[in-house]
């Protein structure tokens, strides 16, 4: 059996993009941006991160509006080797009226039937009925704290999750 996928967004897991503007959260390194032209965008990253993450019994992907970016700007900060991501195309942030994010679609879709879990500051009640369904194995939509980032407790929930897939 393969290992669940982990879908993992930048801005709110990563980068606690909500934490206090004038203070870093201890840990994580500051890094400028230059996505679009004009002003580059402060984003912070603790590179502890990576090394947990390729811990956990997951094959990792992105799940970000980041895309293939997330290669080039985060994943050498974290300490991450290039993952695949999730090619969001013309859903980037394209309005749902049922009020499903406009990601968890794609994500499904990418998915194709394996387990997966799913960390993002912005997943809801109508995500979570989405994929229950929608997708046939079992998911973990787990919502990190925009202020925070990820934490031990968020890294325990993710390993508790991937062990049940194994048991």
């Amino acid at each position: 059996m393969s290992r669940p996928l982990l879908f993992l967004d930048v801005d709110g897991p990563l980068n606690p993009w909500a934490a206090k503007p004038e203070r870093r959260p201890e840990g994580y390194t500051t890094v400028r941006v230059a996505l679009h032209p004009g002003r580059p965008l402060r984003v912070w990253l603790n590179p502890s991160h990576g090394p947990a993450l390729l811990a956990l019994d997951y094959d990792l992907c992105w799940a970000t509006t980041w895309m293939d970016a997330a290669n080039r700007w985060i994943a050498p900060v974290v300490g991450l080797p290039e993952l695949p991501y999730v090619d969001f195309g013309e859903a980037l942030f394209a309005f749902r009226p049922d009020g499903v994010h406009w990601k968890t679609e794609a994500i499904v879709r990418y998915a194709e039937g394996r387990p997966f879990a799913w960390v993002d500051d912005e997943q809801g009640p109508a995500d979570e009925e989405f994929v229950a369904a929608a997708h046939p194995a079992p998911a973990l939509l787990h919502h990190v704290s925009p202020r925070l980032g990820l934490r031990e407790e968020d890294f325990a929930a993710l390993a508790e999750f991937a062990a049940a897939m194994r048991a």
